[in-house]
């Protein structure tokens, strides 16, 4: 492995995969990024071009800002994003903890059990739950989405959670309940600085489906005052006529936001995959 690295070829051919992997996967995000700044007649022509002094435009912002409530969209979004992964984060990390530090009858069979989640998609029970919002009352409220995303993102979350948390020494939690800390306070003081790049990760993993997701918003929540920004978006689009400069620029807008965060978690996020792989 050492000798592998150590050869300039291979080092090169690594690279250059890599960086031919992210210019692909940051392409589409560049022709939205480009073609919302320019005209409709020319998005159609030159949607590879940049923006230049004749076909530069502000008119799809303007129009997002004018005809849709961006704004209310943005903070749906925004809350209903935050909300589930607090909650993930949250209950993951305490149902991860109770799976790895306690020994009880099941232990196995209900750490397989929250695994199933991670194979079978939510989706599959769309009808049932949305029956169950009806009953209670959820629908068009941001606690249904919220509901909804944080049983979607726990599966995962506590199947990697559990994983990094086995590896926390005993000996410093046993050294916590000697000197007469509470399991709350090991847990939160003690166990959850530790393994903060795993919960970085989990954050990312579940952020960008919930911020993305279109299917949830628009059966459980599609009133005015609840739209997602996602879905809000839609109101540009027509059966006959599609208003694209609107849609990029709001689309724009929308990508915005995830590509700081990734930034501001990125380092965290690699750690968090890394972990483990060199003892």
């Amino acid at each position: 492995m050492s000798s592998a690295r150590s050869n300039p070829i291979n080092t090169a051919a690594m690279h250059g995969a890599l960086i031919i992997y992210t210019l692909i996967a940051l392409f589409p995000v560049f022709v939205i990024l480009i073609n919302s700044f320019k005209t409709r007649k020319k998005i159609f022509r030159e949607p590879l071009a940049l923006p230049d002094a004749d076909s530069f435009s502000l008119v799809g912002y303007q129009t997002v800002m004018k005809q849709g409530d961006f704004f209310l969209y943005f903070q749906n979004s925004f809350i209903v994003t935050v909300g589930s992964l607090t909650l993930i984060l949250l209950f993951g990390a305490m149902a991860a903890f109770a799976l790895s530090e306690y020994r009880f009858r099941g232990n196995m069979l209900m750490g397989l059990y929250l695994a199933l989640g991670i194979m079978i998609p939510i989706r599959i029970g769309t009808v049932a739950i949305l029956e169950m919002m009806v009953s209670t009352g959820l629908v068009n409220t941001l606690w249904a989405l919220i509901l909804v995303y944080t049983a979607q993102g726990l599966p995962l979350a506590v199947f990697i959670l559990s994983e990094f948390m086995r590896q926390v020494s005993d000996d410093l939690k046993n050294a916590g309940r000697i000197d007469g800390l509470s399991e709350f306070t090991i847990f939160f003081k003690l166990v959850l600085p530790l393994v903060r790049p795993a919960l970085s990760t989990v954050a990312v993993f579940n952020m960008i489906p919930i911020w993305n997701d279109l299917w949830f918003p628009l059966i459980l929540a599609p009133a005015e005052e609840t739209k997602t920004l996602t879905l809000g978006s839609q109101v540009f689009i027509g059966q006959f006529v599609t208003d694209w400069n609107a849609v990029l620029s709001a689309l724009s807008m929308a990508i915005l936001p995830v590509l700081i965060l990734y930034v501001i978690f990125s380092r965290q996020l690699i750690r968090g995959i890394t972990s483990g792989a060199v003892k």
